[in-house]
C-alpha cells in the first residue's frame, strides 16, 4: 500500500467508525471493521478483539480469521499473553519476537508461532480510564510496530470504544455493562449462524462469515438481524450463496 492509498484508507476508517455516533449500528460489525482496517493499514497478518463481559471476564468478540481466533482462545484459557497483560494493565503491549517469549507466555508463544505469527501489538480499549477490552494485531515478521502505527491503532481503538458505548446511551441511563453484554450476545448469535451456513454449504467458518457480511451489506441489514432471520428460518444457507454469486456478477 503506497502512502497516498494508506492515507485514504486511514481517513475512510475514521469516517466509518465516527458514523456510528449518529446512526444505528451493529456492534460486532463496527469492531470487526475497525480490526480489519487496522490489520490492513498496518500491514499485519491477522487480528483479534477481546471484550470484557459484565463480570469483567474477557471474551473473544471477533477476529479476522480462525488462526487469530485460535491464538486468542489459547490466551484466554491460559490467562496469559500480551493481550491479557494489555487488558490488565491498560497499556499497549508490543512484542517484537513472539518465539523469544516462550518462558513468559509458553502457551501463547507456541500457539502463535504454530499459526505463523512472529510479532504482536495489543492495544487497550478504554473509556475514561476504564479498560473494556483489547484489540490485538499479529504480524508474520519479527520487529516492533512503529510508534506512529501504534498510535494509529490506539486512535482507531478509541473511536471504536466511543462508538460502542455511545455517550448518549450512557446519559439515557443504560449501563455500560448492558451495552457490552449485548455485543457479546450478538456475537453468540452470529457464531451460531456461521456454524449453520458452514455446515450446510460445506465451507469454512471464515467463508461463512464472509457470506453473512456480503448479504447484510448488500441489503443494509445488521449481522445480528441476519443471524436472527436464519435462526427463525426466514433465510436459508442457500440464500447466502445465491447472494454472493449475484454480487460477484
Amino acid at each position: 500500500m503506497d502512502a497516498e492509498a494508506r492515507e485514504q484508507r486511514i481517513s475512510a476508517a475514521f469516517v466509518a467508525a465516527a458514523d456510528t455516533l449518529t446512526a444505528e449500528f451493529d456492534e460486532v460489525e463496527l469492531l470487526h471493521t475497525v480490526l480489519q482496517d487496522c490489520v490492513e493499514i498496518l500491514g499485519m497478518k491477522a487480528g483479534g478483539l477481546l471484550l470484557a463481559d459484565a463480570d469483567g471476564k474477557l471474551q473473544l468478540l471477533t477476529s479476522t480469521g480462525s488462526a487469530a481466533a485460535f491464538v486468542e482462545v489459547m490466551q484466554l484459557g491460559a490467562d496469559a499473553g500480551p493481550c491479557i497483560d494489555c487488558y490488565d494493565r491498560g497499556e499497549r503491549v508490543s512484542v517484537s519476537d513472539i518465539e523469544g517469549e516462550r518462558e513468559r507466555w509458553p502457551e501463547f508463544s507456541r500457539a502463535a508461532v504454530a499459526q505463523g505469527f512472529r510479532s504482536a501489538l495489543a492495544t487497550p480499549m478504554r473509556l475514561r480510564g476504564r479498560v473494556i477490552g483489547s484489540m490485538n494485531l499479529f504480524g508474520e515478521h519479527t520487529g516492533h510496530v512503529s510508534d506512529r502505527d501504534a498510535a494509529l491503532a490506539q486512535a482507531l481503538a478509541d473511536v471504536a470504544t466511543i462508538g460502542l458505548l455511545q455517550e448518549r446511551l450512557v446519559r439515557e441511563g443504560k449501563m455500560i455493562e448492558e451495552q457490552l453484554q449485548r455485543a457479546l450476545d450478538t456475537r453468540v448469535a452470529i457464531e451460531q449462524a456461521k456454524g449453520v451456513i458452514a455446515g450446510s454449504l460445506s465451507v469454512s467458518m471464515d467463508e461463512a462469515f464472509g457470506l453473512m457480511r456480503t448479504y447484510s451489506r448488500d441489503r443494509n441489514l445488521t449481522l445480528h438481524g441476519v443471524a436472527q432471520s436464519l435462526s427463525a428460518r426466514e433465510l436459508t444457507a442457500h440464500d447466502f450463496r445465491v447472494s454472493a454469486e449475484q454480487t460477484a456478477t
